[in-house]
C-alpha cells in the first residue's frame, strides 16, 4: 500500500493498465505535454490538471496522443478505435465541453451494442473534470453527470477517495462498453492508501462510508466527503447518521441505499448537480415509490440552486451545497414530526 493522492491514484491506473495492455491509448488535449507529435525532448506537465504526466515517456507517441482543440474528433477517433479492438482513453478536458461531442458519445458509442446485435460494444473510456470550487467560472464547474446518467449504454463513475478511483478506472478501462469517468477538481489533492498492484472495484456496488441509525445521507462524489463531515457533527448532537457514497450513477446500487433507508426511515440526498432532473431527484423518486412505507420524514434533496456556477469566490461558495447546510437539513429531518 502506498498513500497517494486522488490525482496519483487516476494516474497509477492508467500507467497499471498501459504496462498490461499494449490496446490500452491515451488520447486527448495537452495529455503528452502539448507535443502534438512533435517528438520535443524532456517530460511535460501532461494535461491541464497533470494526471498524465510521465506517461509519454514511458509509453511514446503512438499510446499517448495529443490532439487538437477539437472535442468532437477526440471522442469520434475514441469511438472508432473501440471498434477496432484498441481501448482508448479519452480526455475530455472539462465535463462542460460535453456538448461540442454529445453525437459521438450518446449517439454513437453508446449505441454500437445494441445496434450492432451485441457483437461489439465501445470499449472506451471518457475521463472529465466536475465540480465547482476553483474559481473556474460558469463554463468550467458544472456537475453534469445527471445528463451522462440518463442515456443507456452508457456507464457513468464519480470516484471520491484515491483507492476507489485506482479501481473504479481500471474497472473502466476493462470494461466492454463506454465509461465516462467524472474526476471532481476538489479532490485531486484527497489522500489515502492504495495498493501498489492492479485491482478493480466492481461498478453499481456502493461504499457506506459510516453506519447510522436515524438518518440515511446519499453523498454524491465530493458531496460524500462533505457528508461524512457533517456525520461527524451530527453525532456529537445524538443523531446517527450513515453516509452512503454510490460511486457509480449507472449503474447505481439502489439496493443499498433501500436498504438503509428500511433501517433509518429518512433519507438526504446530497447532489451538486441542480436540482432540476438531477440525480438526487432520481434516488428520491425511487425512495418515495419503493420505501414509502419505511419513511418517518419528507425526504430531503440538497442541491446547487437552478443557476449558472457563479465565478466570484463567495458565490461560488454559497452555491455548492455545504458541510452547514447538510447539517441543518440532516437536524430538520431528524426532528420531524408528522401532524397525521
Amino acid at each position: 500500500m502506498t498513500k497517494m493522492t486522488l490525482r496519483e491514484a487516476i494516474t497509477d491506473a492508467m500507467r497499471v493498465e498501459m504496462r498490461l495492455d499494449p490496446n490500452v491509448i491515451l488520447l486527448g488535449e495537452d495529455v503528452a505535454g502539448g507535443r502534438g507529435g512533435s517528438g520535443g525532448e524532456g517530460e511535460k506537465s501532461g494535461g491541464v490538471m497533470g494526471l498524465t504526466a510521465g506517461l509519454y515517456t514511458e509509453f511514446g507517441a503512438e499510446r499517448i496522443i495529443d490532439t487538437p482543440i477539437s472535442e468532437s474528433a477526440i471522442m469520434g477517433a475514441a469511438a472508432g478505435a473501440s471498434l477496432t479492438g484498441l481501448r482508448p482513453i479519452a480526455e475530455l478536458m472539462f465535463a462542460d465541453f460535453f456538448g461540442v461531442c454529445f453525437d459521438q458519445i450518446y449517439n454513437q458509442a453508446a449505441k454500437f451494442r445494441y445496434m450492432f446485435g451485441n457483437q461489439k460494444g465501445a470499449p472506451m473510456v471518457i475521463r472529465t473534470m466536475i465540480g465547482a470550487g476553483v474559481g473556474a467560472g460558469p463554463q468550467h464547474s458544472q456537475a453534469v453527470y445527471p445528463i451522462f446518467a440518463h442515456i443507456p449504454g452508457l456507464k457513468v463513475v464519480v470516484p471520491t477517495t484515491p483507492y476507489d478511483a485506482k479501481g473504479l478506472l481500471i474497472q473502466a478501462i476493462r470494461d466492454n462498453d463506454p465509461v465516462i469517468f467524472c474526476e471532481h477538481k476538489m479532490l485531486f489533492a484527497e489522500e489515502g492508501e492504495v495498493p501498489d498492484e492492479a485491482y478493480t472495484i466492481e461498478f453499481g456496488k456502493a461504499r457506506v462510508v459510516c453506519e447510522g441509525n436515524d438518518v440515511t445521507v446519499v453523498g454524491i462524489g465530493r458531496m460524500a466527503l462533505l457528508a461524512e463531515k457533517a456525520a461527524v457533527i451530527l453525532s456529537k448532537e445524538g443523531i446517527s447518521v450513515e453516509v452512503i457514497d454510490p460511486r457509480t450513477l449507472s449503474p447505481f446500487d439502489m439496493d443499498t441505499v433501500l436498504d438503509s433507508i428500511e433501517k433509518t426511515g429518512r433519507l438526504a440526498v446530497v447532489d451538486e448537480s441542480t436540482p432540476i432532473c438531477s440525480y438526487a431527484s432520481e434516488i428520491a423518486s425511487i425512495a418515495a415509490s419503493e420505501a414509502f412505507s419505511s419513511l418517518r420524514a419528507p425526504i430531503c434533496k440538497i442541491t446547487a440552486p437552478h443557476t449558472p456556477v457563479p465565478a466570484a469566490p463567495n458565490l461560488e461558495a454559497a452555491y455548492v451545497p455545504s458541510v452547514e447546510r447538510i447539517v441543518a437539513e440532516v437536524r430538520k429531518i431528524s426532528n420531524y414530526k408528522s401532524k397525521i
